[in-house]
This record gives structure tokens, sequence and C-alpha cells, in this order.
């Protein structure tokens, strides 16, 4: 696996895209070597998204190299594929600390770099972004240059269908440079990935092309009128001579390709020769997920994000070998297969993420009852809405982030009529690394005013199994469980499948003094801060107790137990990991004033504003979710 490595000579000298326009053409394929170098070096021991930006090297140097960025605008999808583009603007010596807590941030944002145009941590936005940029510079009679980069699948989503249906017929000079690496976490499926694959474009016949509409055009021959005739004759005689349709010239949009995305002077060539072109444009480039790294290459899902590894060897770096209880997202993969085993109804549904969120268990025993979609979080509720109208019972899991981009579809196709979708909310609470913009914080605040809806939140993972069980039982309607990111509680995870009674919560401790309430694995750390806090208590002379309450359901909400909680306890923590405001305490206030209850009620949550990246416990610590700072809160409670 060693690779006799460069001395990064040129890269020393890179500060801004200034510095790399210096160089001559032919020094570029060096300089990308020295990127993908250092990206491999650093991501070694702190981890990221190898594989894409190791693939989308040389689209990040062209693309400086000829536009006059940050003035012209490069718009990265997704942002997955942009370190290089990070360590060609300035965050080179910074580069070690992306992802850190108080580091460079994951993903492109303005708030970082004046280079970074959008926000971009979720998939398929950048062509409708760009054209909105394309529009404002024509608006504000600007020469600035757009330039939308969409890849890792994300042309399978929704939206960036409705950017080209727009690109089309908005008077536009857009680039959009279709980076083709055939994945996006998993590898890319669908309609648009099968005809990628088979797209292709003589490049005689493309340069003859070319030629003639350069000519045109310095002939002034190319009026908009004449440019969509000579381009819809030319859609005629292309699908005549090559028995095939291209899509995005039926779009009326310029097709150029398919080309060499690795190849960075042809790269540089091509997009300089069509970079003043007028009208919408796109150049479909073919990229090699995880190139110039043979492990990445060679198990290209593996490596988009890998952990930490040995950057001579390709062996991946294990934290600690002692046995440890297994992610909440192995339980929900093993206990999907299990239930699916003995009710053959059940059907898995994933946009994107089956070996994320582990359905690819199910997928390899039962491929004929596992669907991945694509990057399409809407057409995923959908879909599965179909089939449970239907008589089937979808398992549809996305991660809590994404299934914002499907609220319309959780209550328009599955909650009116009550349909039998479980919807899985992955990466509930802090998610850590990858900060904002895929914190799973809003679910809860945001599904909770939706009729029909049960939601539900496992405080460990034996509640998981026994949730996913009572959700695909008859009569269940749509059902939300939601679960965070990593390790569970228990090794022994496995138990028996029990119904839980719908809207039932329990009493995990007695108390005389406060009573807290938790939804989810947040209540793990509550019970450890409440052993603290009672601890701490009677050091100080008070014998007063805490009593502790799981409410497992956020609705249907358990009467009896608020009942019970408002008419004995004074005090009231609510502790949850969504946001505070609209989420679980909001409900029990709401409860609890509209019962003509007055406890003295603490609310504990997500804060309002986004919180950063950076590993859980420094998260948890910041938002005052820790054990100590829970502990604290319930000191002065019991004191007071």
């Amino acid at each position: 696996m060693a690779e006799e490595k460069t001395s990064k000579s040129l890269l020393s000298s890179i500060d801004l895209p200034q510095d790399l326009k210096q160089l001559q053409p032919e020094q570029l394929p060096q300089v990308c070597e020295e990127i993908r170098e250092e990206i491999i070096d650093v991501l070694s021991q702190n981890p990221g998204h190898l594989g894409s930006s190791l693939g989308a090297v040389e689209l990040a140097v062209a693309l400086h190299y000829v536009y006059n960025t940050p003035e012209d605008r490069i718009v990265w999808d997704v942002g997955h594929q942009a370190y290089a583009h990070k360590i060609l603007t300035g965050r080179r010596e910074a580069f070690h600390t992306n992802r850190k807590y108080g580091g460079i941030r994951p993903f492109p944002t303005p708030l970082e770099s004046k280079y970074d145009t959008c926000t971009c941590g979720h998939a398929s936005n950048a062509i409708s972004i760009g054209l909105g940029m394309a529009v404002a510079a024509k608006n504000q009679h600007s020469d600035r240059k757009v330039v939308a980069v969409i890849g890792d699948g994300a042309m399978s989503g929704g939206l960036a269908f409705e950017g080209l249906n727009n690109v089309s017929t908005t008077p536009n000079d857009m680039l959009i440079i279709l980076n083709d690496n055939a994945m996006s976490i998993d590898r890319s499926v669908g309609g648009m990935k099968q005809y990628l694959l088979h797209l292709h474009t003589s490049p005689t016949y493309n340069n003859l092309r070319f030629r003639a509409a350069k000519r045109f055009e310095s002939w002034g021959w190319l009026t908009e009128k004449r440019k969509r005739a000579i381009l819809r004759f030319n859609n005629s005689i292309k699908s005549l001579l090559f028995n095939q349709q291209n899509m995005f010239e039926g779009f009326d949009i310029r097709y150029f390709g398919p080309t060499d995305g690795n190849d960075v002077q042809g790269l540089v060539r091509i997009i300089s020769e069509i970079k003043e072109m007028k009208g919408p444009k796109l150049l479909h480039v073919h990229t090699i997920k995880g190139k110039g790294y043979k492990a990445a290459e060679k198990d290209q899902a593996l490596w988009h994000a890998p952990g930490r590894f040995n950057p001579n060897t390709g062996e991946r770096i294990a934290s600690g070998s002692q046995e440890k209880p297994p992610k909440y997202q192995i339980v929900f993969g093993e206990t999907l297969l299990e239930l699916a085993k003995t009710n053959d109804k059940i059907i898995g549904v994933t946009p994107a993420m089956p070996t994320g969120c582990s359905m690819d268990i199910m997928m390899k025993e039962m491929p004929e009852r596992t669907f991945d979609v694509g990057i399409a979080e809407g057409h995923a509720v959908t879909f599965s809405a179909g089939m449970a109208k239907d008589g089937l019972v979808p398992f549809c899991n996305i991660y809590s982030t994404f299934a914002q981009r499907a609220y319309d579809h959780i209550i328009h196709d599955a909650a009116i009529l009550n349909l039998p979708v479980v919807l899985c909310l992955d990466r509930a609470g802090l998610v850590g690394e990858d900060g904002p913009t895929h914190h799973g914080a809003f679910d809860m605040a945001a599904l909770r005013p939706i009729p029909n809806l049960t939601i539900a939140s496992p405080m460990d993972e034996r509640e998981l199994r026994r949730l996913m069980y009572t959700a695909q039982l008859p009569d269940k309607g749509t059902f939300v469980i939601r679960y965070p990111r990593g390790a569970s509680e228990h090794v022994d995870w496995r138990c028996e499948l029990e119904e839980i009674e719908v809207g039932k919560g329990r009493k995990l401790k007695d108390g005389d003094s406060v009573a807290v309430i938790t939804i989810g694995p947040i209540g793990n750390t509550a019970s450890k801060a409440i052993e603290v806090a009672e601890s701490q208590a009677k050091a100080k002379g008070c014998e007063h107790t805490v009593a502790h309450y799981d409410l497992r359901f956020l609705k249907p909400l358990d009467e009896v137990l608020l009942n019970e909680v408002g008419s004995h306890y004074k005090k009231v923590l609510t502790i949850e990991d969504g946001v505070r405001e609209g989420g679980m305490g909001s409900a029990v206030l709401e409860y609890m004033a509209d019962h003509k209850f007055t406890p003295e009620t603490i609310r504990l949550g997500l804060p309002d504003h986004f919180v950063e990246h950076g590993d859980i416990s420094t998260l948890y610590n910041k938002v005052g979710l820790d054990t100590s700072h829970i502990a604290n809160v319930l000191l002065q409670l019991l004191l007071s």
C-alpha cells in the first residue's frame, strides 16, 4: 500500500487560488498529487470524508485555476467533494483541524470563508442555488461566472431536477459540472445512474459542434432564438446518428462530455473553452471515488468516511479491542431482519443509506423486500405510503436531519390517512463532527403538531427492539421511532420482542422532591446525573430524592404519568436531546397548564441556535446536557 510521497514543494507555496494561477498547466498534476497526499495524511489521523474528496481533487484545482474566485462562484453540492477546495482557499494550514471542535467546519459555508458560496451539507441544492446566483449576476449586469458542481449521487434528488427544469427556461450562463463517480455513500441507484452509465458522446462530434458554435458566435449569428433552433436541430441529428436521446440537451442545456474528470490539464482546457459560452451548459465528467489511494478505490463505500487508518498500509484502526455494545444502527438492522422473517408484509426503504442505517443486513438476505431509492427522502416516504395503502408495512429509515426534506410527504401522504408507515429516524440528537447540517435536532418539535402520528424514542436498544416490534403490529398507524447515532447501552442487547402499550411511559425511580422527565437515550445520562446530585445533596445534609420518569412517547402523551407528576411534585425538570423550543418540555408545560398543575418547571434541551461541530462529549458539555451540568441543575433544585 505504501506509495512514494512527494515533497509537497508546490503545495507549500499555495495559500490562495491566486498562487495556484502562477503555475504552468504542466505543473498542475503534481499539485493534485500533493493535495491528495495531504488529504490522506490528515484524514488518517483526523477522520472525515475521504473517498469523494480524493476523486474531486482535479476538479477543484481546474476550477480555481480557470475562474476568478471568489468573485466567480463555485457552488459545491453536498460538500463531501470539497476538501481540495478548502486546501486551496486559505485553509491549508488549518486543515488538520477539520471537523474538530473549534476547527474548520466539516462542510463549506460562507460563515467560514468568502470562497464558500452556500451551505452544502445536504445534497441536490447546487443547481438551484447556482441558478439563483447566475440570475443575480445578469440582473446586476455583472460578468460574474457561476459553476455548480453536483456529484456523489445528488442527481438522484428531486431538487436537482427542479433546478434543471428552470435552468432550461431562465436566461443564464451557468456551467453545471456533473461529477459522475457512480456513487453516493453507497453505490448510486435508479434510472439516472443507469442513464449516465450508458450515456456517451463522440469526442469528434463534440469537437466539431464546439468549433462550429464558436465560429457562429464570432460572426454574431447566434441570437437566443437561433441558438434554441440550432440546438433542437442538433439534438435531432445526434439522436439519429447515435440512436440515443440526451436528457440534458432535451432541456436545451448544451452538453459536453463525458470526459476524464481526473485529467487536470484536460479539464483546464475544456473548461477554459466553454467558460465564455452564453446560455446554460453541462460538462459531464467521470471521476474515481477514492482516486489515488488503492484501498479507497477498491472499496469505495467503506472508504467514504473510513475513520482512522494507517496511510501506508490501508489498515483501518479500531478504537479498542474489548467487547462493546453494538451501535443502535446494528440493532435496528438485525431487528428489522428478525421481524421481516416472521412478518412477510415488512418492507425496507432507505434513501441512499443502506450501510449507514444497517438496512444492508436485510438487503443481503431479502433483496426483493428492500429498496434503496437514492437521495430522495420525499419519494422514500411517499413510496412507503403507497405500499402501506395496499397492505404492506414499510420501515422507512431516514436520518433525522434528512427527514426534514420529507416533511410535507409525512403529513400529506402518510399521516392524513394514518397509513402504517414506520418512519425510523436515525441519527437523532447531536451527531458530532458533521455539525449543524447533520444534527438531528428538530424532528420532535417539527413532528409533534401533526395529527395521527405516534412518536416514540427508546431509552436503550432493547426498547428500540420492542418499539419496532410494536410498530409493525396491526392498526398502529403512522409510527415514528427516533434513536441516536453510535453505541447503545448493553453488550447483551438481544431481548424478547414484546409489545409496548402506545402512549405508556414508565417510572424508573421514585423520589420525594423533584421529578425528572426524559425521553430517549438522554435518560441514561439523566440517571447518572441523579445519582451524582443525590450524593452531593446528601453530603450537604439534604435527604430529598429525585424521581425519574421515562416518557417514551412524545405523542400520545402518557396522561396518567403526567397527572402523577403534576399532583405530587412541585419541581419538574424535563430533559431532551432535541430543540428545547417546541419539543418534549414544551409538551409537558402545555399539559400542566391545560390541567391547572403549577409545578416549577425547568426545561433542558438543545439551544435556540445551530450547534457547531465537534466530538459528542464536547458538544453535550457545551449545550449543558452532560452528566455534570444536569447534576448541577438537580442539586440546586434539591437544595432550594
